[in-house]
């Protein structure tokens, strides 16, 4: 699976972390993953929280969900094989793994987009939305929140409504294919959080976006638990 360079740089505050402590080095795995567990967390939720301060939202409910410890490595274990699938069935969407959720990214050169002033799925985007659902039935025991964005273009009002409309199209599709409607929460921010700078074409083409992000359902968390204990 691929890494972004800041969970690469992450990984090595973490590594230098622990290298340094003679105790983490004579632990028993059980031991070591509970400490990786607690001290990569920290790390992450540091790095990430300037990120969720700028609007993120997807980021900070991944991070709101996270329980930590052995049991959260036991969560993490799953979410990246899922990240890995979603990263081989659909090789255009910006996947990233934060602690123990994951978070992806569709924009107009990602697998789902929606002519201009339209929010009905089709073509391409449909396709790859049923891949995606496909994926979501293999892992049942995650919750996905789905996000809404747009670019600059037009009143703030107008695009409030637009990033709702095809936050909840993406939602409703997925449902139509069989997916628990009850694993959705759906939201919409319309231009206030953009990824990139407006004042361009390509830009404006990265705010146009759907963001999900993937979490652990309490069932995962209750399993996670129980198979951690001792």
């Amino acid at each position: 699976m691929k890494m972004t360079i800041k969970q690469f740089s992450i990984l090595i505050m973490v590594a230098a972390l622990l290298s340094g402590c003679s105790a983490i080095r004579n632990a028993n795995n059980k031991q070591k993953g509970a400490v990786i567990g607690t001290a990569g967390g920290a790390v992450i939720g540091g790095v990430i929280g300037n990120n969720v301060g700028k609007g993120n939202t997807v980021l900070g409910a991944i991070i709101g969900g996270a329980i930590g410890g052995v049991a959260g490595g036991y969560i993490g274990d799953r979410m990246d094989r899922q990240a890995e699938r979603i990263e081989e069935e659909i090789p255009g969407a910006e996947v990233t793994r934060v602690g123990e959720g994951i978070n992806v990214t569709f924009n107009e050169e990602a697998g789902v987009y929606f002519d201009t002033n339209k929010s009905n799925v089709k073509g391409t985007s449909a396709e790859t939305l049923n891949r995606l659902a496909e994926i979501f039935r293999e892992y049942p025991k995650s919750v996905i929140l789905i996000e809404g964005h747009t670019d600059s273009a037009g009143s703030d009002e107008y695009n409030m409504k637009l990033s709702q409309q095809r936050a909840e199209s993406v939602t409703n599709y997925l449902i139509s294919q069989g997916i628990s409607a009850d694993r959705f929460t759906t939201r919409w921010y319309g231009e206030s959080q953009p990824k990139a700078d407006n004042a361009t074409a390509e830009g404006k083409a990265k705010n146009r976006r759907v963001e999900l992000g993937i979490i652990a359902s309490e069932a995962l968390k209750e399993e996670a638990i129980q198979n951690t204990k001792g």
